[in-house]
C-alpha cells in the first residue's frame, strides 16, 4: 500500500532552519550589531531611520532609508551596512533577485558578509532553488569560529540536509541531518529539534524505513507538546495519526485526529488575532508605499534616459552589424554558387567523356561480334575446326567487355541485385578460373590458385564473380606466352582477407598506376594500347569491390608484371 504521507510529513520541508544566534535577552545580536553602528555615526539621519525600521521588521521602509543612506551620505563604513539591511529586507520580502544583487555589491572583508550570504542560502531553499541554496551554505560551513558569534552553525547543516533531501540525494541529507540533530540535542534547542527530527523521519519514512522513522515522528510529537506553537502542535500531531493510520492503529490515529483538531482550532482563533494586526500593519505598509513609488518615479526617469542613449546607440551597431553579415553571406553565396558551376560543368565534361566512351566501347564490341560471327560462318563452311576455337574465345571476350558496360550502367543507376553473405573465397576463385582454362592454355600460362581453403569472406557471390573475372581476364590479357598467374591469399589484417591477382605479365608504369586508382577515371593513350580499353573493366570492379565495404590496390613494375590486391571483410566467428 503506498504511504499516504506526501501531505503531512513534507510540512518541516518547508521551513528552514533560523540561523540567527538566540540569545536570552529580547534584543538579538544583530540588532545590536546595528544600533551600536547608528549610535557611532548620529548625524547620518537616514541610517538611523532604516535601523529603527529594521528594528520594527517594517522592510519597505528600511530599504527607502538604506537605499537614501547610499544615494546622499558620503560616510564609507556606512554603505556596507545600508547593503547588508538592503539584502536582509529583500530576503524577508522573499524578493530573491534583489537580494542577490545587494549583496553582490557589498565588499567581502564586510564583516557581516558571510552573514548575508547565509540569509541567501534560505531565500533560496524556500524558493526551491536548492543547488544555488547548496552553494551558499557550503562556503559558510567552515568558517573560523568566530564567524558563528550571529551564524547558527547547526542550522545551516540542517538546511544543507535538507537541500539534499529535495534533490532526493539521501546518503547526504542523513549524513547531515543527523549531524545537526546532535548539535541541536547538545544546545537543548527545542523548536529547531521538533523540526530536524520531522525531517529525518520523513528521510526514513519515504525510504519504508518505519523502524528508523517512527522513533523521530514521536521525538517530534512529544517536543511539540512543550511548546506554546500551536501550528507545530497540529502538524506533530498530524504526523502521528498518519503513521498510526498507516500502521492500521486506528484507534490511537482517531485520538491524534482529534487532537490535531483541537490545536487546529486554536490555531485558528490566534490567526484571527494576528489577521487583525496585519491589516494595521498593511495600511501603515501602504503609506510608506507612496514615498517608495515616488523615489522609484525618479529613479527610472533617470534610468529611462540612460536608456534611451544606449539603446540608440546599440541599434546603430546591430544595424550596421546587420548590414555586414548580408553583404558576408552574399559574397559567399555568391563564391558558392561560382563553385557549384565549377565542379557541375566538370561533371558534365566527364559524364559526356564517358558516355563517349562507353557508346564506342559497345559499338566496338557489337561490330567485332557480327564480324566474327561472319568469319565464323565461314569456318563452319571449310569446317576449319581451330580457328573456330580461336574466334569463340575471342567472341567470350567481346561478350565479357559488353557485360562490363551491362554491369557499370546498373551498378549506376542502382538497379543490380546485392546480397552479401558469408562464403568460402576459395570455391569462388576456383570455379571461376575454371571458365579460362582454355584462355591459359591457349597462351601456355601456367595458373596456381592457392586462395586457403579456410578463407571465409562476406560478399555478394554475383559482382565477386564479376570482380574476378575482370581482374582474371586483365591477367591473361596482359601476360606474355609462357607467363605465369598466380591467385593467392593473405591475412595481414584481423578485418580483411586479402586476395592477390598476381602476373608475371608487362606491368605499368606508376603514374599509370596511380590513374587507375583515381575515383574516377579514363585511359585513351597508354601503353599497350592494343590489349587496353578504356578501363572501364578496373572501374566496375573498384565500384563492386566498394560496394562490397571492401578495398582494391594496385602493386606493379613496368616489364615485370603487376599485383591486383582485393581486400575484402572477413566472416567473423561468434563462437
Amino acid at each position: 500500500m503506498n504511504k499516504f504521507i506526501t501531505l503531512v510529513l513534507l510540512f518541516f520541508l518547508c521551513n528552514p532552519q533560523s540561523i540567527i544566534s538566540q540569545e536570552k535577552n529580547t534584543t538579538s545580536v544583530l540588532n545590536r550589531e546595528m544600533i551600536d553602528i547608528s549610535k557611532q555615526f548620529p548625524s547620518d539621519i537616514f541610517f538611523k531611520k532604516a535601523v529603527l525600521f529594521f528594528l520594527e521588521k517594517n522592510w519597505d521602509s528600511t530599504l527607502v532609508y538604506s537605499q537614501k543612506q547610499i544615494l546622499t551620505s558620503q560616510t564609507k563604513p556606512l554603505l556596507d551596512y545600508s547593503k547588508f539591511l538592503r539584502v536582509y529586507s529583500f530576503t524577508q520580502k522573499k524578493v530573491f533577485k534583489e537580494a542577490e544583487k545587494e549583496y553582490s555589491l557589498i565588499s567581502k572583508n564586510f564583516k557581516l558578509y558571510n552573514l548575508a550570504k547565509t540569509y541567501l542560502g534560505v531565500l533560496a531553499l524556500e524558493q526551491r532553488q536548492f543547488k544555488k541554496a547548496i552553494t551558499y551554505f557550503e562556503d559558510v560551513i567552515d568558517l573560523p569560529e568566530r564567524e558563528y558569534e550571529l551564524i547558527k552553525k547547526s542550522s545551516i547543516i540542517h538546511n544543507l540536509g535538507l537541500c539534499y533531501l529535495h534533490l532526493k540525494k539521501i546518503p547526504q541529507a542523513e549524513f547531515y541531518l543527523i549531524k545537526s540533530i546532535k548539535i541541536k540535542e547538545q544546545q537543548k534547542d527545542t523548536l529547531a529539534l521538533i523540526g530536524t527530527y520531522g525531517n529525518v523521519a520523513s528521510l526514513y519514512y519515504e525510504q519504508y524505513k518505519d523502524a528508523l522513522a517512527i522513533p523521530y515522528f514521536e521525538k517530534a510529537y512529544l517536543l511539540a507538546k512543550k511548546t506554546n506553537d500551536f501550528d507545530l502542535k497540529r502538524k506533530a500531531t498530524k504526523n502521528m495519526a498518519v503513521v498510526e493510520e498507516n500502521r492500521k492503529n486506528y484507534k490511537k490515529a482517531l485520538v491524534y485526529r482529534k487532537e490535531m483538531e483541537q490545536w487546529k482550532d486554536s490555531l485558528n482563533d490566534q490567526n484571527k488575532i494576528w489577521e487583525v494586526a496585519k491589516l494595521e500593519k498593511e495600511f501603515a505598509v501602504k503609506e510608506k508605499q507612496k514615498e517608495v513609488n515616488i523615489l522609484q518615479v525618479e529613479n527610472k526617469l533617470k534610468e529611462t534616459q540612460r536608456n534611451l542613449f544606449l539603446y540608440s546607440a546599440a541599434g546603430l551597431f546591430i544595424l550596421l552589424g546587420i548590414g555586414t553579415y548580408f553583404y558576408r553571406e552574399k559574397v559567399k553565396a555568391n563564391k558558392t554558387i561560382a563553385l557549384q558551376k565549377e565542379n557541375l560543368d566538370a561533371l558534365n565534361s566527364t559524364k559526356d567523356k564517358l558516355f563517349s566512351i562507353v557508346s564506342h566501347d559497345l559499338r566496338s564490341s557489337v561490330n567485332a561480334l557480327k564480324r566474327s560471327n561472319v568469319t565464323l560462318l565461314d569456318n563452319l563452311a571449310s569446317k576449319n575446326i581451330d580457328a573456330i576455337g580461336t574466334l569463340l574465345h575471342k567472341n567470350s571476350a567481346i561478350v565479357n567487355g559488353a557485360y562490363n558496360l551491362l554491369n557499370y550502367a546498373l551498378l549506376q543507376t542502382k538497379q543490380s541485385y546485392f546480397n552479401i553473405t558469408s562464403m568460402s573465397l576459395f570455391f569462388i576463385t576456383e570455379q571461376v578460373a575454371y571458365n579460362y582454362k582454355p584462355l591459359l592454355l591457349e597462351k601456355t600460362i601456367h595458373f596456381e590458385n592457392t586462395v586457403s581453403k579456410s578463407s571465409l569472406i562476406n560478399a555478394d557471390q554475383e559482382s565477386l564473380k564479376i570482380i574476378l573475372r575482370n581482374l582474371l581476364d586483365n591477367a591473361i590479357k596482359f601476360s606474355k606466352q609462357n607467363g605465369t598467374i598466380k591467385v593467392y591469399s593473405q591475412n595481414n589484417s584481423p578485418e580483411y582477407c586479402d586476395l592477390v591477382i598476381e602476373d608475371t605479365g608487362f606491368g605499368m608504369n606508376e603514374a599509370t598506376r596511380l590513374k587507375l586508382l583515381e575515383t574516377n577515371f579514363t585511359l585513351s593513350k597508354k601503353e599497350h594500347e592494343e590489349v587496353i580499353g578504356t578501363g572501364l573493366g578496373i572501374q566496375l570492379c573498384k565500384s563492386m569491390i566498394k560496394k562490397n565495404n571492401g578495398k582494391f590496390s594496385i602493386k606493379s613494375e613496368l616489364g615485370k608484371g603487376t599485383k591486383m590486391i582485393v581486400s575484402l571483410p572477413k566472416t567473423q566467428d561468434n563462437g
